[in-house]
Order: structure tokens, then sequence, then C-alpha cells
């Protein structure tokens, strides 16, 4: 498996896992899938200091994404960085998001990040369990934070100190 960079050529797989995860209701609020339009401004926002990598496996076929975003615009919240990870639903639970993890905290020292934090959903224990197993610590629930398909979901708050 290799990490690396997202690269315009990798848009497409890239949307197509980002979309799997709102399908799935694991892993985001957002309701609606995205399109063309929406990952190509994502990958724009998702250069230099705020990267994107993805994993390919043996066959070149991108089998997850991870990316660093703003977690604030004050500048008091310049070291700190939020973070995503999105597996392919077929490849997940089997180490790609451990690989993308420890490259993204890498890529987050190299661009002087001291703290990432996440927001996952507390019946996500597969996400939980990754998290957990490179120290991510619990910080708190929101209840009710948002509301899918009609239901009220809360949100875990997860960070890490670099």
């Amino acid at each position: 498996m290799i990490i690396r960079k997202v690269e315009k050529k990798d848009l497409m797989e890239v949307l197509d896992i980002y979309n799997q995860g709102i399908e799935d209701r694991i892993a985001t609020l957002e309701i609606g899938t995205k399109d063309q339009d929406y990952i190509h401004s994502w990958f724009n926002h998702h250069q230099g200091r705020y990267v994107g990598l993805v994993a390919q496996n043996e066959e070149r076929k991108i089998i997850g994404w991870a990316a660093i975003s703003p977690y604030n615009p004050r500048e008091a919240y310049k070291g700190v960085g939020e973070i995503s990870v999105y597996i392919h639903r077929d490849f997940r639970g089997k180490g790609a998001g451990q690989k993308l993890l420890k490259q993204l905290e890498i890529e987050a020292l190299n661009h002087d990040f001291y703290k990432l934090v996440l927001f996952t959903f507390p019946f996500n224990f597969l996400g939980q369990g990754l998290y957990n197993k490179l120290q991510y610590r619990q910080v708190g629930v929101f209840k009710n934070q948002g509301i899918l398909d009609g239901e009220f979901v809360d949100v875990m708050a997860m960070e890490k100190i670099l």
C-alpha cells in the first residue's frame, strides 16, 4: 500500500469514497452526495499546509483518503487541524486508515500543527478503534448535535497532542 498526496487524477475515486461515507451514514452529518465541483474545490483547499492524502493499493486503486482542514480561522488556533479519514467500504478495518492517519500526523508536524482534532459518531466503533489505537482521546460528546434522517445524532470530539 502506498500513502501519498492526493493528485487531480485521484479526485473521482476520492469523491466516490466520500459519497460512500455519506450514504452509509457512519461518518458525517452530510446528507446529499457531492459532485465534481465540490471535490475540485475540496482539492484546491487541500494543498500545502492543509494536506490531502490517499491510500493506493497494489492494483493502484484509491482505497481511502485523509485530510487536514482548518479547525478555526482565528490566529490562536493555527496550530490545530481538524482531520477526516474515509475508507472505501470494501477496505474498512484492513489497515489503510491507520497508515493514512500515521502519515497525516507526520504531515501535520511538518506544517507546524501541534494538535489534531476530529468529530465522529459515538456509534462509529470502527473509526473509534482506529483513533484509540493511535492514542487520540475522547474530549466529550455533543448531545443532539445534528439531525440525520430525521433523528437527532450525537457527535463525539476527539483530540491528539502531537
